[in-house]
């Protein structure tokens, strides 16, 4: 069953040095219920050429499904690799791959993980193949589970030894339900009055709720557990798909924008969402999907038994309904949606309700017109539109009258120019236009005094150079964004005052500068020494332009991240 463990034993074997060293090249893939075999393949491919620091190859994207398993083919013919496919619930889906990927008599290994006893059996097709059934953690195991997340890894005081046996016994050995309960209980004051309180609200959860299953109800009272702050919070990831690696920064940014983070003297909202995200992880409702070098949490996701408490409290409050493929109609009210298959129906039920307050897109093939004529600006009270990763090619014209809008992403789109209209979205606080043709800022821009994000390119460590920035088009427009606290990669217009404009920004944390000459050093150097808060900066100059940086007073004292080319 969910949360036994089976995709944690996996990874810890995947990430295993000796096993990586082993193998020419490797690929996780998480594929759960709904999967589209192309995308599968493309995602095996990019894996296996990034494991060993190869290029991907043009056009990989563009392929079609025979080509793709042509190239698959050709490219492990002499190779030893391993593929983990986590989560299969369709026979099928083996079927299908086991004829896909070689057997070369390399030793080459595909791992599997599954709730689905049939395709367990499906894949022991001889005595080589191997299934291993994992067992719910036995007492003593459990017990040492509990007390890592409860304690910190400390013993269980004597007074609390029997309140926590018999919260642990509850857990039936389900390690997501031990450490969800620990991570609640870490949060609590060690006395035994408030945890006998947290016990005897697990007892009359199980006792009221006879439908459901009890570990149902034990996940469910980790959500009954939370801080008021932090229920909001929790319950959004409802509108992503499911087993979806969710960008940390993204969701930082849609917390904010949707009003669920409330302000803290001396931090930033973006520093308290953070808190609130570190404090879900903490707790073992959030999953780390990837950390970077730093240790700086990079993405995440929710299990999928969190995900069906999750969803059921979604619609309890009407905060959020996602629509795919299945959905036949709905008729109720929801405040959020997130059309994850393209469908008529999906069109109709965000017809049904104007007072909508956010619309995202997942994995769409066509964007309804809904989404690009003027009918969009019906929705008066819109404060969320991100089209990231949607075929889109052009926004409306008249998108400033969404005057509530906070968040417009356009990253990975096709859109190439933005209306002048956005110098009405007084509101904006991100616009996102990572990897999309958008190469110039309006400078209608100046009237966004709540921007803390614009968003343009994210640079790579070997191309940087090569790579599109935004132009401003007047040197005057940035100066008068003061709350920004995010501008990359903005692209210098050597003569028109941008670079010393850009000293007003106090507020920035990360700044991205490309095309710099040589004679912008001084006003580089004087802008920089005014951001006190800038903790990641990259500067970009023009292929024999010297840059002299020397001269900076004050170097920021937050900086983490200094990238020069």
């Amino acid at each position: 069953m969910g949360g036994l463990g089976k995709t944690t034993l996996a990874k810890k074997v995947y990430d295993n040095k000796r096993m990586v060293e082993h193998f020419d090249c490797r690929a996780w893939i998480t594929v759960s219920q709904s999967f589209k075999m192309e995308e599968v393949l493309r995602n095996v491919i990019k894996q296996f050429y990034l494991a060993r620091k190869e290029s991907i190859p043009d056009g990989t994207d563009a392929m079609d499904e025979m080509s793709l398993i042509t190239r698959l083919r050709e490219y492990l013919e002499d190779k030893r690799y391993v593929v983990v496919f986590d989560d299969v619930w369709k026979l099928e889906f083996w079927r299908f791959i086991k004829y896909i990927l070689p057997e070369n008599k390399r030793g080459s290994r595909i791992v599997i993980t599954t709730r689905n006893v049939e395709v367990g059996s499906a894949v022991k097709e001889s005595s080589f193949h191997y299934i291993h059934n994992l067992q719910a953690l036995p007492p003593e195991s459990s017990w040492e589970l509990f007390c890592k997340k409860a304690f910190q890894g400390c013993f269980c005081p004597p007074e609390l030894e029997e309140i926590s046996l018999a919260i642990v016994k509850r857990c039936e050995g389900l390690p997501l339900a031990i450490v969800a309960m620990g991570g609640a209980l870490s949060t609590k004051e060690k006395n035994e009055l408030e945890w006998q309180k947290f016990n005897n609200s697990l007892g009359s959860q199980l006792e009221s709720n006879p439908h459901l299953e009890n570990i149902t109800k034990i996940l469910s009272l980790s959500y009954d557990d939370l801080p008021h702050y932090l229920k909001s919070c929790f319950v959004y990831f409802a509108i992503f798909p499911e087993d979806y690696s969710i960008n940390c920064g993204r969701l930082i940014r849609l917390w904010i924008a949707e009003g669920f983070v409330k302000g803290k003297k001396g931090i930033t909202l973006e520093q308290v969402a953070e808190e609130y995200l570190t404090e879900l992880i903490h707790r073992s409702l959030v999953q780390l999907s990837y950390v970077d070098y730093r240790g700086k949490i990079r993405s995440c996701r929710v299990h999928d038994l969190m995900r069906e408490i999750i969803l059921r409290k979604a619609e309890e409050l009407s905060l959020c309904r996602s629509f795919g493929e299945e959905d036949s109609s709905f008729d109720g009210k929801f405040r959020r949606g997130s059309v994850q298959k393209s469908t008529d129906n999906v069109v109709e039920a965000i017809n049904r309700n104007p007072q909508i307050r956010s619309i995202l897109l997942f994995d769409i093939d066509a964007v309804p017109m809904l989404f690009t004529g003027t009918s969009l600006t019906n929705f008066k009270l819109l404060k969320v539109l991100d089209f990231e990763d949607a075929p889109l090619y052009s926004v409306p014209e008249d998108l400033g009258n969404l005057f509530h809008l906070r968040y417009l992403s356009l990253r990975r789109t096709k859109v190439k120019m933005l209306p002048k209209s956005i110098g009405k979205l007084q509101n904006l606080q991100t616009l996102d236009l990572k990897h999309s043709l958008v190469d110039a800022l309006p400078v209608e821009i100046e009237k966004l005094q709540k921007l803390h994000h614009i968003l343009s390119y994210s640079y790579n460590y070997h191309s940087v150079g090569q790579l599109p920035s935004v132009r401003v088009l007047v040197g005057e427009v940035i100066g008068s964004m003061v709350e920004l606290q995010k501008l990359c990669y903005v692209e210098a217009n050597h003569g028109k005052g941008l670079i010393a404009e850009l000293g007003k920004l106090k507020q920035l944390r990360k700044l991205g500068i490309t095309n710099l000459m040589e004679e912008d050093g001084l006003s580089l150097c004087a802008s920089i020494s005014n951001m006190k808060y800038l903790e990641a900066l990259c500067i970009c100059a023009r292929d024999d332009d010297i840059l002299k940086l020397e001269t900076i007073s004050d170097p920021p004292r937050y900086l983490r991240t200094l990238y020069l080319q």
